[in-house]
């Protein structure tokens, strides 16, 4: 299988929100049921950003001009699926990882342990989490179980003006290409391609009516430099770990022939003797905390109670 990716053509979409339903419904995202959850904001963009239960949102981006006066820049917000990723380069547990047949970029909530490093490195602020809700990361994952079965993205399948297409990542670079000269050549002189090479190329190519910034895209993304500072650390903390273990198994070989004897005290002698071999521990100090509970005895040498057998 070729590496694929997702085309989003913004002079085509109607930002009927589609994607954003079909996302939720395939990943069994919730909506809030609460009374004016989403409170009104002014805009028609609903929610305002990706959330705990939100891959994917389509922006809505006012810019003056245009014959009405207005131009709509609709955006699309969700995981770019970099080829160079830093949530997968940052991710401690493993659970952000590359699909190797697609290049996209997957998410396994089992190993997910909720440190937010990705959220962190990511350039375009995607992952996602909520406290109380959803202690695990969340992102869009390409719909890599759909393409496995032969189908498309759920927010693919739902676009009726073909604003967002699916297949081979070089056949959709070409067809970006082909739509950006055809809007410049309609007179959107900043209508660019975007994700051909950026974080050494995205699985996600837009073609952007308006430019870059127009569309809420981020210009020349970089990783966060903590990426770069987790691949530091990775040998120290791994020389850390190795200390660790073996100090822990040290203990438990420096632990091996000792065991716990059960005590009983004779009031009448005052005196705190082994319940095993009836030998007096402890002469006449009364009965006090140690006289009631397990008492570990040394059993190295001959030893016991601290005194030679």
């Amino acid at each position: 299988m070729s590496e694929k990716a997702i085309l989003f053509d913004t002079s085509r979409c109607s930002a009927c929100r589609g994607c954003q339903v079909a996302c939720k419904c395939w990943n069994d995202l919730p909506s809030t049921l609460e009374k004016n959850g989403n409170p009104s904001t002014g805009s028609y963009q609903s929610p305002m950003d990706l959330n705990a239960t939100t891959r994917l949102l389509i922006s809505f981006n006012e810019e003056a001009g245009g014959s009405k006066g207005v131009k709509w820049a609709f955006g699309r917000r969700a995981c770019q699926h970099c080829t160079d990723a830093a949530c997968v380069t940052v991710c401690p547990a493993g659970a952000i990882t590359k699909h190797e047949a697609t290049g996209l970029v997957t998410v396994d909530d089992s190993k997910c342990v909720g440190c937010q490093y990705c959220s962190t490195a990511c350039p375009f602020d995607v992952p996602h989490y909520q406290e109380g809700l959803r202690t695990t990361v969340n992102k869009c994952t390409g719909c890599v179980d759909r393409i496995e079965q032969g189908l498309e993205p759920a927010c693919v399948t739902t676009c009726q003006p073909d604003a967002l297409l699916f297949g081979d990542r070089d056949e959709m670079i070409a067809i970006a290409h082909e739509r950006a000269d055809f809007l410049k050549a309609k007179g959107y002189e900043d209508a660019v391609v975007y994700g051909e090479d950026e974080m050494g190329g995205l699985h996600v190519i837009q073609v952007l009516k308006y430019g870059v910034a127009a569309h809420g895209q981020v210009e020349n993304p970089q990783a966060n430099p903590v990426v770069g500072l987790t691949q530091i650390m990775k040998p120290i903390t791994g020389i850390a770990t190795g200390v660790t273990v073996a100090g822990l198994a040290a203990m438990f070989a420096l632990g091996i022939g000792y065991k716990r004897d059960k005590l009983a005290y004779n009031p009448d002698t005052e005196d705190t003797l082994s319940v095993t071999t009836g030998e007096v521990v402890k002469h006449g100090d009364g009965q006090d905390e140690e006289s009631v509970m397990e008492h570990i005895t040394e059993n190295l040498g001959g030893k016991k109670g601290g005194r030679d057998e």
